[in-house]
């Protein structure tokens, strides 16, 4: 196979991401696949049989999703000039980093302004109850979500594009969002929704580790591994602890700690030990790790492809 066919796209892709983020206006496939998730849940979600119906929805999405990108991208292959340009747009669509930082940083903006407008739109990137909220808990909520998106939102699609291509990437998205929108431990969703929650789990171990690796080493923080390794596994999820661990051993603070979710308190536990206050202008340099991070992971796969 041509060495360029996963690089060229791929560069493409992450300069895309980096010029337009994610327009509200650009019609977007996660919005479809979420469609079709809604739609199938409403119908499937019954008893008996929860959890195989569950179970079906997300392993026909999912080979869906890659029957489809595969045989799409392989008619193409024939019209160079059609496929690479396909591939490129699906790759800027299935990363996130510029969203997510300006996410990020519309929060800090609006916290600036009132605590209210910052509980507000934290409300919109995060699950938990955002009402009562300290300025400092809004922005700790906003670092550990910019490090958990980091993983699952850039470096899992990239890590999927990287050994499947475009399919791989594209069925990775499919997973994480059916995770997102039935992978929850209430009453309507824990049978139904906790065969995609289990897979999401499986198919994020090995980005959510290379993301912790990355943030550490583009900090050049590697010697706070341990660190990461301590406190990355104390986490309810089996990866999220991990680039959190990360960030939070990078900046010398701690995350994590409870939270409502619904009207639940969530008790969880702590990773990190300095309960410092997070200063304005460190929302740049979080925006800044998540940068190197990306172009890091993008050019070790153009490498990687390029030379073996």
């Amino acid at each position: 196979m041509d060495k360029l066919y996963l690089i060229i796209p791929l560069i493409a892709g992450y300069l895309l991401d980096l010029l337009l983020g994610d327009p509200r206006w650009l019609p977007h496939p996660i919005r479809t696949f979420g469609t079709l998730i809604y739609k199938a849940e409403r119908n499937l979600n019954t008893a008996p049989a929860r959890f195989f119906k569950g179970m079906f929805l997300t392993i026909t999405l999912s080979t869906g999703v890659f029957a489809f990108f595969f045989f799409t991208a392989s008619f193409l292959s024939t019209y160079p000039i059609l496929q690479y340009p396909f591939i490129a747009v699906f790759v800027f669509y299935s990363i996130a980093n510029m969203s997510l930082i300006q996410e990020g940083k519309a929060v800090f903006r609006a916290l600036a302004s009132s605590l209210e407008e910052g509980r507000k739109r934290l409300s919109w990137i995060v699950g938990r109850q955002t009402d009562k909220l300290s300025p400092q808990e809004i922005k700790t909520a906003v670092f550990e979500t910019l490090s958990e998106n980091l993983s699952d939102g850039v470096i899992a699609p990239l890590f999927y594009y990287a050994i499947l291509g475009i399919p791989g990437a594209m069925t990775y998205k499919m997973i994480n969002t059916l995770d997102s929108m039935i992978g929850y431990k209430n009453e309507r969703y824990f049978l139904f929704g906790k065969f995609a929650a289990y897979t999401d789990d499986v198919v994020n171990y090995i980005p959510a580790r290379i993301t912790a690796f990355l943030i550490l080493l583009v900090s050049f923080k590697l010697h706070k591994l341990p660190f990461v390794i301590t406190y990355g596994k104390q986490h309810s999820s089996p990866n999220a602890g991990y680039p959190e661990a990360a960030l939070a051993a990078v900046l010398d603070c701690r995350f994590g700690g409870p939270n409502y979710y619904h009207g639940q308190l969530v008790e969880k536990p702590y990773i990190g030990t300095n309960p410092r206050d997070i200063k304005d202008y460190e929302i740049k340099k979080v925006a800044a790790i998540n940068q190197k991070v990306t172009l890091t992971f993008v050019v070790l796969i153009c490498s990687l492809h390029y030379f073996l």
